[in-house]
């Protein structure tokens, strides 16, 4: 097994490889003068098992890959798994209105070109997004980590809420795996960065609020969904999510909020300007790192999906 990192989250491949007690591939992952991706690989890796790990967070960072994978493919690695924690432009997965792309597949499409013979993931946006693909697609859940972490906050009585309805599903999920009650906000969406709240399902006053969804952005779905349930007399809001994306104005939004605790996970690294709030960052390096050792090895990682 061998294991090359872009420049997306390097902190986390090097906590994968220390928990595979190895160490990462030496190659050069840089950019030419005039901002074009510049790689080589320093090792020889012919007929070996490669891996390498790259969020998708940006259209530098998803070239990156395509480039690492091609120098890799050209190498003659036996095979290439991409390790993608975050899978970029998973929202784009269907045509919502007319004349739109369908990026999701477009990226699928050129991760396979590139040379990429398997994908392994981690709470991918859309499930449909597995099937986009004509490889093998190990799609990991960070639910297992979540409730590891949830169980020792010595919670009472609590609701796990889903911010909205696309999130009913985990937040079912994780409802009945902490042997909680189950709320929803039913919301309407005026805009790409705008919604509307129109009901609100289940009981609030007095539990402890887990607020989960896969991914926070802007944080405004977030911060409307820990308003509201401070409103309805929640005794403590913990919001849990998977990718802290994190962009626009999310620092300002979840700075002024009343959440207790954010919950995210090392999917994508924290930018340092969110250090000074009260958040807790939860690494899947160890799920990630079983789950290549069992790729590796041919044995089954069906054990591993949350």
């Amino acid at each position: 097994m061998r294991i090359f990192s872009g420049n997306s989250n390097r902190p986390l491949a090097n906590a994968i490889t220390q928990a595979l007690d190895t160490r990462l591939g030496e190659m050069t992952c840089a950019r030419f003068p005039d901002g074009e991706v510049k790689v080589q690989i320093h090792e020889d890796v012919r007929g070996d098992d490669v891996f390498v790990v790259q969020s998708t967070t940006s259209n530098d960072f998803l070239m990156e890959l395509l480039v690492i994978a091609d120098a890799l493919r050209r190498a003659s690695a036996q095979r290439i798994t991409a390790v993608v924690p975050y899978f970029g432009y998973a929202r784009q997965d269907r045509k919502h209105s007319g004349r739109v792309p369908i990026t999701a597949k477009l990226v699928a499409n050129l991760m396979v070109t590139s040379g990429i013979d398997r994908l392994l993931t981690v709470d991918l946006h859309a499930m449909q997004i597995q099937g986009f693909f004509d490889i093998p697609v190990d799609h990991l859940g960070s639910l297992a980590v979540q409730l590891d972490y949830l169980k020792g906050l010595d919670f009472t009585s609590p609701v796990v809420l889903s911010p909205d309805t696309g999130s009913i599903k985990l937040a079912d999920v994780m409802a009945k795996r902490l042997g909680a009650g189950l709320a929803i906000i039913d919301k309407r969406r005026v805009g790409d960065a705008q919604t509307e709240v129109a009901n609100v399902i289940g009981e609030i006053k007095g539990h402890d609020v887990v607020v989960v969804d896969d991914m926070i952005t802007t944080a405004g779905s977030m911060t409307n969904a820990i308003r509201i349930a401070k409103e309805m007399g929640a005794r403590r809001v913990v919001p849990v999510t998977t990718h802290a994306v994190l962009c626009g104005d999310a620092y300002e939004r979840l700075a002024g909020s009343d959440m207790d605790h954010l919950v995210v996970s090392d999917t994508i690294p924290l930018r340092r300007r969110f250090a000074d709030l009260p958040i807790s960052v939860l690494s899947v390096a160890g799920m990630l790192g079983e789950a290549m050792r069992r790729i590796h090895t041919n044995q089954s990682v069906s054990s591993l999906f949350v």
